[in-house]
């Protein structure tokens, strides 16, 4: 397992680089992660099924950042700390924790696992893998997604998510 020099502290993002995406967990300490995966993901094995993407329900796990990586190299990565301030620590731990075993609604391009851990972190979730294509509408199964460019990210609070849910649910 390939790693960065930086050793995690509970809080943490971890960016974890897998074969054409990134896989995304939060660090609580004790060498524990806690993180997305697919109901149907085989214990350990993270996200890393391309099927994954393919899933609209994921899983709220804590695993051994060991096993989540795998072969895989990964990083401490919280990109966003110049712009928005990380929650206090015991806030972050917490509310991650009271989220494992819960089945949660997931989408690749608006719910996936960044959005996931930056919401822990910050209280805002973003995402810089993906973001909608300058065609994009916000109604039913409207728009194509598009890789984000590097160094850009997509940000809502949860209350502007949940307002988009519900512009795009009265569309309908």
């Amino acid at each position: 397992m390939a790693q960065f020099s930086v050793e995690p502290e509970p809080g943490d993002l971890i960016e974890i680089f897998r074969v054409g995406y990134e896989h995304w967990a939060i660090y609580v300490g004790g060498g524990n992660v806690i993180h997305l995966v697919p109901p149907s993901e085989y214990p350990g094995a993270g996200s890393s099924s391309i099927f994954s993407v393919l899933s609209s329900r994921a899983v709220v796990k804590q695993e051994r950042l060991q096993d989540v990586v795998g072969g895989c190299r990964y990083r401490v990565n919280n990109y966003l700390d110049h712009q928005y301030r990380p929650r206090p620590v015991d806030e972050i731990i917490s509310s991650a924790k009271e989220e494992i075993g819960e089945e949660v609604e997931y989408s690749v391009v608006s719910k996936n696992c960044e959005h996931f851990v930056t919401c822990l972190r910050y209280g805002k979730a973003c995402c810089r893998q993906v973001r909608p294509s300058p065609s994009w509408r916000p109604t039913w199964g409207g728009g194509q997604w598009a890789v984000q460019p590097e160094g850009r990210s997509l940000c809502m609070t949860q209350t502007q998510a949940l307002g988009e849910l519900l512009a795009v649910s009265q569309d309908v």
